[in-house]
């Protein structure tokens, strides 16, 4: 069988020329080839296309040629993890163009495998989708969108063997399975390469034909970032959000498959036995998601879409993001339960975008909204200054239109109808006119 070329880091980055169009794999720093991004950020390569999920974090991976100048333009889902793509971005430091997490992984799957591109509700009726060419289907509306290909891939396993046939560990198939098979040239980063034979055929993810060139690595804890300790993404825990998290654990019921966006989502995650038998879903790549574990980081345990380290349950199990997305897409997810920053009488969401602020960060909201076949929304009653967030129509930029199907606040359990917005209850110790005097949306008690 053919054998692959081995190179060290230093000699792989010199093959992606100035101009490149590249991939990227990793979400956080989780599959991130960040040995690779760290030699190619000691090359002259200059007016780099990157691709990726996210640009790495501050000085680290991607973040690295970031601060170095070597990127002219960013495609991807989540730059606001880096705050200093936000700055480049606001300065006209480099361009970019946002693309939800799950269209971005379908186009990338679509460019490997030579598809022109695809039809897709997400984003249908917001601000990512003006300018798109759009159709009707099955009485929906759907947007188009391209194909995705590079001139480099620079992806990262945990295993390769000599003929470059690489297995991935845990959540860090992510991208990376989708961007070798997207690229004129993909050099692959693998923890151990071991010689022909010794990977099970069973159990290889990528095959050796999709890549030209193998670099040994082993990552650190500190090339992690901050996925490298769950401590670090620890954060306060008040009353108010707990009383939201239990009230929307009750909405659950056994053997549904739930995601949990970022946010008062992921407290329900801690609230979740073991006994109740719901099957959390994180779009990175998982089904079986445990509760976060107490010390450790992603060399021991996958991570969740927060890029928060996370255990595994009996019976989880591991994909790619494009799999993971295909599952939300086609009705295999009963229920989502995200954020909001406004949520209006028609069931419309907004919780991305603020006006003013780069439109950096739509993660996979969008996909998730127009996906699942529940949409449960948890968010405070009213912003900090006191203005309420559930309002006639939204003014923010949309998320999913009419998507929402149940909307629960500190104060409130508000069901979105055909009828209009109806109140299903008070929270404890909570008045009816007081939930009257924080909104502005009309509804039925």
């Amino acid at each position: 069988m053919k054998q692959i070329p081995q190179l060290s880091a230093e000699e792989a980055a010199q093959l992606v020329p100035s101009g490149a169009v590249m991939m990227v794999g990793g979400f956080g720093m989780t599959g991130s080839p960040v040995h690779l991004l760290h030699a190619l950020a000691e090359t002259e390569a200059r007016d780099l296309t990157y691709i990726a999920n996210n640009i790495g974090e501050p000085g680290l991976g991607g973040g690295r040629l970031l601060r170095n100048g070597q990127i002219k333009k960013a495609i991807g889902s989540y730059f606001t993890s880096n705050r200093e793509v936000v700055e480049a971005a606001l300065s006209g430091a480099i361009d970019y163009q946002l693309l939800p997490q799950g269209s971005m992984a379908e186009a990338i799957r679509a460019g490997g495998a030579g598809i022109g591109g695809f039809y897709t509700p997400t984003a249908a009726g917001t601000a990512l989708a003006e300018g798109a060419e759009t159709k009707l289907i099955n009485r929906a509306l759907h947007v188009f969108v391209a194909g995705l290909r590079a001139d480099v891939a620079l992806i990262r396993a945990r295993r390769a063997d000599a003929a470059g046939n690489l297995v991935y560990r845990m959540t860090e198939q992510n991208f990376n399975k989708a961007m070798a098979t997207a690229a004129d040239l993909v050099i692959a980063e693998a923890e151990e390469i071991v010689p022909v034979g010794e990977l099970d055929p069973d159990h290889i993810h990528t095959t050796g034909n999709y890549v030209d060139y193998l670099v040994e690595a082993k990552t650190t804890l500190e090339e992690l970032g901050a996925s490298g300790d769950v401590r670090t993404l620890r954060g306060k825990i008040d009353e108010r959000r707990m009383r939201i998290a239990r009230r929307a654990l009750a909405e659950l019921n056994p053997g549904d498959v739930v995601n949990l966006g970022i946010g008062i989502p992921t407290l329900v995650a801690d609230l979740i036995r073991p006994e109740q038998g719901i099957i959390l879903h994180t779009e990175n790549g998982m089904l079986g998601v445990g509760p976060a574990p107490e010390a450790g980081g992603a060399l021991d345990y996958p991570v969740n879409a927060g890029k928060a380290p996370v255990t595994a349950l009996p019976g989880s199990s591991y994909f790619d993001s494009a799999d993971s997305f295909a599952m939300i897409r086609g009705g295999h997810v009963d229920v989502a339960i995200m954020g909001g920053l406004q949520v209006d009488e028609g069931g419309n969401l907004a919780n991305w975008a603020i006006p003013g602020k780069p439109l950096l960060g739509v993660g996979g909201a969008m996909d998730l909204a127009s996906g699942a076949r529940r949409l449960i929304i948890t968010m405070t009653h009213c912003n900090r200054d006191g203005s309420a967030k559930l309002v006639p129509r939204c003014t923010l930029p949309l998320t999913a239109v009419a998507a929402v199907d149940l909307l629960i606040t500190e104060l409130a359990v508000f069901a979105f109808e055909s009828e209009g917005l109806r109140l299903v209850e008070l929270m404890p110790d909570v008045s009816l006119d007081e939930v009257r005097a924080r909104t502005q949306a009309s509804f039925r008690a």
